[in-house]
């Protein structure tokens, strides 16, 4: 039996969606649709295929994220690999890791090559669509998915099918086009032969590595000097960076697909499959406010709210009551940090906010006033001159690194749990309702030996408490 490896690709930012998607915790690690995050809704995605053998997923991300996608597979209690990708060249170098990861394990296996941050609702028809493929796979076929098109869209790209291949509506790939005006949309939608490319493709992995050494030696190059030069790094395979820096930037599209439709004898044949599976890019909060349940007047809301003769509206609070009177086709999303209300029709426009932020030196466009870490998270509560409040939780058997301050002290006060406290040469335990201080220039640790989560409030004070002011000694995590 054909062993099938999905491929999760986890290097987007989503920016799109800013204040709830941020450049260090992007849209396919939330929750969007459901319980599960996008990335987890994508690695699951293969669960329960009949007449397949699923190899383990292989995950490849940057690697700031690793921790966080390493716990989100955690929950799952799914094994995975988790390729580190020290930069970001594209889709194109991170599919060549992943071919050399699966051939790597003895097999050649089938890839099924998916972004960790789009939406299929209608599972069963995207796994029939995927043993199509798998057929069409195995015999040396590159298979990508053309999203059936049910309106003249110009935010994506298009597929144009070609002829027959005589399974289930596949066609040959004629050509790939770049996003279009309206007119020309519409002119594919009529034509009945294009698909919206869906970033979705299946592959043998020596076909791939084939394919990418025919048409772009030097990614292929770089990308097995840093694979052969990589390590394990306890859950994470990790490739050499200065090898992998040197590779070009390019994606799948660009580097292989559009050069097949040359008809090129050398290269493996390319063909579409249709589908018309629920799927999303989530793209923006028009695109999410599509594929979320509405009610009677079109309106979707999480969180507090309350609405008034509002429609066609999508509103979302995290942390407060967000009320919304007389609006319609509107976007409103809360965060601790911050707000964003945009009119639906100008959502692609979000990024230039983003872009706004990050010109400004403003830390809204990257993290959340949450902050995950390998060991928990913390809660940036209140800060003013000279002082910062955390609400600080250390996973059970957690510990921070140990290290020290050049600018701040800090008074720890346990709220629930025990906290295993190094300072200087002591080490002592702070239970609940007591509390400890760590002078400014003293060697600390903070450690959780319980099985509850340790929670805890930690107020700074100092001339200087940014985050760089970390000087580590020792830490399990290696940072």
């Amino acid at each position: 039996m054909q062993i099938l490896v999905p491929v999760v690709l986890s290097g987007g930012s989503g920016t799109r969606l800013w204040p709830l998607s941020r450049e260090k915790y992007p849209k396919q690690l939330l929750p969007l649709i459901g319980d599960d995050s996008l990335l987890q809704a994508t690695v699951r995605r293969m669960e329960g295929m009949a007449g397949v053998q699923l190899g383990v997923p292989l995950v490849l991300c940057n690697e700031e994220y690793r921790f966080i996608i390493a716990e989100q597979l955690r929950l799952l209690e799914t094994k995975g690999s988790i390729v580190l990708e020290p930069v970001g060249r594209n889709t194109a170098p991170a599919l060549t890791l992943a071919a050399l990861a699966a051939l790597g394990s003895g097999n050649d296996p089938v890839l099924l090559v998916m972004p960790a941050d789009h939406v299929i609702s209608d599972i069963t028809t995207f796994q029939v669509a995927v043993r199509h493929g798998m057929t069409l796979a195995e015999a040396g076929d590159i298979v990508t998915f053309g999203i059936t098109p049910d309106s003249p869209e110009t935010g994506y790209g298009y597929i144009q099918g070609g002829e027959s291949v005589g399974m289930e509506g596949a066609r040959s790939i004629a050509r790939f086009v770049e996003k279009p005006d309206l007119a020309t949309a519409q002119a594919y939608l009529d034509d009945g032969s294009y698909f919206w490319n869906s970033g979705l493709f299946m592959m043998r992995a020596s076909v791939w590595l084939s394919a990418i050494g025919s048409c772009r030696p030097d990614i292929l190059s770089a990308c097995r000097a840093a694979w052969d030069k990589g390590s394990i790094d306890g859950d994470f395979l990790r490739v050499d960076k200065d090898a992998f820096t040197q590779c070009p930037s390019d994606s799948i599209d660009y580097a292989v697909m559009e050069r097949i439709t040359a008809n090129d004898s050398t290269l493996p044949r390319g063909v579409v499959i249709p589908l018309s599976a629920g799927w999303s890019d989530v793209g923006a909060w028009d695109s999410l406010w599509q594929v979320l349940p509405k009610d009677r007047e079109g309106n979707v809301t999480q969180g507090d709210t309350l609405l008034h003769e509002c429609r066609n509206t999508l509103v979302m609070a995290e942390h407060r009551l967000v009320a919304c009177v007389g609006i319609e086709n509107m976007v409103v999303v809360e965060t601790p940090d911050a707000v964003l209300v945009a009119h639906m029709s100008n959502t692609q426009h979000v990024k230039t906010i983003v872009d706004s932020l990050k010109r400004e030196g403003r830390p809204e466009g990257q993290l959340h006033r949450k902050v995950f870490r390998p060991w928990g998270w913390y809660d940036g509560v209140d800060a003013g001159e000279r002082f910062q409040v955390k609400r600080i939780v250390v996973k059970p058997g957690a510990a921070l690194s140990l290290q020290m301050h050049h600018h701040r002290a800090e008074h720890w006060i346990v709220v629930r749990g025990t906290a295993q406290v190094t300072r200087g040469d002591t080490s002592y335990l702070v239970s609940e309702n007591e509390s400890t201080f760590i002078p400014l220039g003293t060697r600390h640790r903070l450690e959780n030996p319980g099985c509850v989560p340790l929670e805890m409030i930690e107020v700074q004070s100092g001339s200087y408490l940014g985050e760089d002011d970390i000087v580590r000694f020792e830490d399990v995590y290696g940072r």
